[in-house]
């Protein structure tokens, strides 16, 4: 894979931040014969990254990575500490009665990576999410994860009847299969800078999540 498919969307002595592609995962896998937006990036730049956080593999949108260890720690301390804000464009099947909202279920993992909602086991989680637009039968939604869990986002909207569309993991099986991509794209993160104040960075959705919106009813 080429670096020119994962474009930069910024970079500095500290941070690169770039807009990660669906179907690409952030980091290495198992089937190290998969490309990874680490390795190529890596390879591409003959310099180490190092990993602040992750998108799911089948999530387009922004990634930050550091260029250094200190700004390795500050930066994950950052996440840590929910100081950064997180901005997700998303597709909810059905139509969402509420004008936003806040979810609040707690999230534990079920095994072959699969997460969801167990009021015992689970971490607290919370989401916040607004409605943007209503359509026949879907929901586009802008939402913030103010934690972090893995599939959060995913995992929420599911919970409350209205899965993201195009999920293969959440939601009908037969439905999903219908759309070319998972309707979630990291479009917007603000971050407090290694050197110092804060910086926010944006991705507009890309072609493949367009067209999907422009052609719901």
């Amino acid at each position: 894979m080429s670096p020119n498919t994962i474009p930069v969307v910024h970079e500095d002595a500290r941070i690169v931040v770039v807009d990660k592609p669906e179907g690409l995962s952030s980091i290495p896998e198992r089937d190290v014969t998969l490309p990874s937006v680490q390795r190529v990036l890596e390879g591409a730049r003959c310099e180490r990254l190092f990993v602040v956080h992750r998108l799911d593999k089948e999530v387009s949108g922004l990634l930050v990575f550091a260029r250094d260890a200190e700004a390795h720690r500050m930066l994950s301390m950052a996440f840590e500490d929910r100081r950064v804000h997180k901005t997700y464009a998303a597709v909810a099947d059905g139509v969402i009665a509420e004008d936003g909202g806040v979810i609040e279920r707690p999230i534990a993992q079920f095994g072959s990576g699969r997460m969801g909602v167990d009021e015992r086991r689970g971490k607290p989680s919370r989401t916040e999410f607004r409605v943007l637009r209503r359509r026949a039968a879907h929901t586009e939604v802008e939402a913030h994860p103010i934690t972090g869990r893995r599939h959060q986002l995913r995992v929420h909207f599911y919970a409350i009847g209205h899965p993201l569309i195009g999920d293969p993991r959440y939601g009908d099986p037969r439905e999903q299969a219908k759309w070319p991509r998972l309707m979630l794209h990291a479009m917007r993160v603000r971050i407090p800078h290694p050197d110092g104040g804060e910086r926010t960075f944006e991705a507009a959705p890309p072609t493949s999540y367009r067209v999907v919106v422009e052609a719901l009813p």
